[in-house]
C-alpha cells in the first residue's frame, strides 16, 4: 500500500471549527472524554473492590496485595498499547484500531457490573487492558495527523484535547463514587461501560465528516511473507506460554508476585528494545535517529514523573481512605471523590497552559526544559504529603487539604510535562514507527507503574517520611541534572521545538 503523504492528510481535515482547531478535534475530544469517564470511573473505584470485605460488597484481598494489582494493572494498560500501536501501524490504521479499543474497553466493564469472584475480575481486567492498548495511543496519533509539522496550534490543540481527557476523569469518580455508595460497586462498574458505549456513538457518527483520511491509512503495512512470519511467530508464542503456565502453575513455580516482578522487568526492557529497533532499523533517516537520542532522557524524566503521579491511584487513594478526616466541615467524604482531584485541577489550569505557550512565542521554554519543570513540581509534591506525619505522628487522621495541596502541585508538574510529551512525541517520532512511538510514549507510564508495584510494597504509616522523602527527593535531583542537560537534549532534536 503506498503510504499517503502528511501534508495531503492535514488538507483532508476541516482546519476550522472546534475552538480555532481542526474540526476533527470535536470527535476525538469527546471519543476520548467518554472513554476517560469509563476507565476513570471504573479506577476510582476498584482497588477499594479488591480489599473491602466480602460484606461490604468487596473480594476481601489483602490491601498490599490489592495496591499492587492496581499498579501491574496499570502498567498493563499502558504496555499494550505497544501491540495497538503496532496494529495500527501495521494492519488496520489507526481509526479502527480506536473503534475495536472502545468495544473491548466497554465489554471489559460490563464483566466487571456482573457479581462474581476474582476469576471475573482479571477476565475485565484483560478486555480493558486490550482495549486501551488499541484506543488509547491511537487516538492520540490521530490528533498528531491532522497538524502539520510547522502549526503552532499543535501544542494548544493537544492542551485542549487534554482537557477533554480530563474532564470525563473529573466527572466520573463523582458519579461512580457515590453511585456504589448507593447501589453497590457493580452499578459503578455498569455505569462506566455505559460512559464507553457512549463514547462509540459519538466516534462512529462523526469521524467520517471530521476526520478525513486522518487515521484512515495504514503507514507500514505488513507485506504477504512479514504476515506468514507474525502469525507463525505468534502462534508459537502462545503455545509456548500456555504451556508453561500449565505446568508453573500447579507447582506453584508461578504466582501473583513472580507475575508483578515480570511486569516491572517488561515494563524497563520493553522500551529498551523499541528504541533499539527504531534506531537501528533502515525505515529510520538520520535525521530522525538524532531525534531519538534526544528522546531518550525525556522517556527516562517522564518515567520518574508517572511513578508519583500514578500513585494517585494507589498509596494516596489508600491514604484518602484509611489516613484522612473523611468529615469535613459537616460533610462525609467519599475517599472516591479524591481521585477528582487532579483532572479538576487539570481542568482549571490546561487552558492557562495552552494560552501560555502561545502567548510567550519564541520565549517559550524548550521541550526539556518544560520536562524538567514536570519532574520538579512530581517531587515537590511528594515532600509536601510527608509533612504531616512530621507535624503529627504517623496514628493521627490527617486534614484532608494536605492531600488537596499534593494533587495541585502534582498538575502543575503533568500539564509542564504530559500534553507536552503527547505533542513532542507526534513530532520527534520516525515516521515509520508514528502509532508505535506514540506507543512507546506510554510505555513510561507503563515502566512507571511496573516499579510502583514493587515500591507499594514498602509504603506504611510508620514509614511513610522517609517513603514520600526518598522518591521526592529522587525526583528533584533528576530535574536539576535535566535542567542543565536541555540546551544539548536541544541540538539533538534537529529542528524540533
Amino acid at each position: 500500500m503506498e503510504r499517503i503523504d502528511k501534508q495531503t492528510i492535514v488538507d483532508s481535515v476541516p482546519q476550522k471549527g472546534f475552538l480555532g482547531q481542526p474540526k476533527g478535534l470535536f470527535t476525538l475530544f469527546f471519543t476520548e472524554f467518554w472513554e476517560r469517564f469509563s476507565y476513570y470511573g471504573m479506577r476510582a473505584i476498584l482497588v477499594f473492590y479488591m480489599y473491602y470485605e466480602v460484606s461490604e460488597g468487596g473480594l476481601g484481598l489483602d490491601r498490599n496485595v490489592a495496591l499492587s494489582i492496581m499498579s501491574v494493572y496499570g502498567a498493563l494498560v499502558y504496555m499494550s498499547g505497544v501491540i495497538g500501536g503496532w496494529l495500527a501501524d501495521r494492519i488496520f490504521g489507526t481509526s479502527r484500531a480506536v473503534f475495536y479499543g472502545g468495544v473491548f474497553i466497554m465489554l471489559g466493564h460490563i464483566v466487571l457490573s456482573i457479581p462474581g469472584s476474582v476469576v471475573f475480575l482479571f477476565i475485565s481486567m484483560a478486555l480493558i487492558v486490550i482495549g486501551t492498548g488499541l484506543l488509547k495511543p491511537n487516538v492520540s496519533s490521530i490528533v498528531g495527523d491532522m497538524y502539520s509539522e510547522t502549526d503552532r496550534r499543535r501544542d494548544a490543540g493537544f492542551s485542549i484535547f487534554y482537557m477533554g481527557i480530563n474532564l470525563g476523569a473529573f466527572i466520573s469518580p463523582l458519579i461512580v463514587g457515590q453511585v456504589q455508595k448507593d447501589y453497590g460497586f457493580h452499578w459503578g462498574f455498569a455505569l462506566a461501560a455505559i460512559g464507553m458505549f457512549v463514547g462509540l456513538v459519538v466516534f462512529v457518527l462523526t469521524r467520517k465528516t471530521n476526520l478525513g483520511l486522518a487515521g484512515s491509512y495504514v503507514p507500514n503495512p505488513l507485506t504477504p511473507e512479514e504476515k506468514k512470519k507474525t502469525i507463525r511467530i505468534v502462534s508459537i508464542a502462545t503455545i509456548a506460554i500456555a504451556i508453561l503456565l500449565a505446568i508453573l502453575i500447579p507447582l506453584g513455580w508461578f504466582t501473583i508476585n513472580t507475575f508483578i516482578s515480570l511486569v516491572g522487568v517488561f515494563g524497563i526492557a520493553i522500551p529498551t528494545l523499541y528504541f533499539i529497533m527504531m534506531y537501528r532499523s533502515p525505515k529510520t533517516t538520520e535525521v530522525e535517529r538524532s531525534r531519538i537520542i534526544a528522546y531518550i532522557p525525556l522517556f527516562i524524566a517522564s518515567v520518574m514523573f508517572w511513578a508519583i503521579q500514578e500513585q494517585g491511584a494507589t498509596i494516596l487513594a489508600s491514604y484518602a481512605d484509611t489516613r484522612t478526616d473523611l468529615e469535613f466541615f459537616g460533610f462525609t467524604l467519599s475517599p472516591a471523590w479524591f481521585q477528582s482531584l487532579n483532572p479538576l485541577f487539570i481542568i482549571l489550569l490546561a487552558p492557562i497552559f495552552a494560552w501560555l505557550w502561545v502567548r510567550l512565542g519564541d520565549r517559550e521554554p524548550s521541550i526539556p526544559t518544560k520536562f524538567a519543570f514536570g519532574i520538579l513540581f512530581a517531587g515537590i509534591s511528594f515532600l509536601v504529603i510527608l509533612l504531616p506525619a512530621y507535624f503529627s505522628g504517623p496514628d493521627a487522621l490527617v486534614n484532608p487539604l494536605w492531600l488537596v495541596l499534593s494533587y495541585f502541585i502534582v498538575v502543575l508538574g503533568e500539564l509542564s510535562l504530559s500534553p507536552v510529551g503527547l505533542s513532542a512525541t507526534t513530532k520527534l517520532a520516525p515516521a515509520a514507527f508514528s502509532a508505535q512511538t506514540m506507543s512507546l510514549w506510554f510505555l513510561s507510564n507503563a515502566a512507571a507503574q511496573g516499579i510502583n508495584a514493587q515500591l507499594v510494597k514498602f509504603y506504611s504509616p510508620e514509614n511513610e517520611m522517609l517513603y514520600f522523602g526518598i522518591i521526592g527527593g529522587a525526583a528533584i535531583v533528576l530535574s536539576l541534572i535535566l535542567f542543565a542537560l536541555a540546551p544539548k537534549i536541544k541540538v539533538y532534536m534537529r529542528g524540533i521545538h
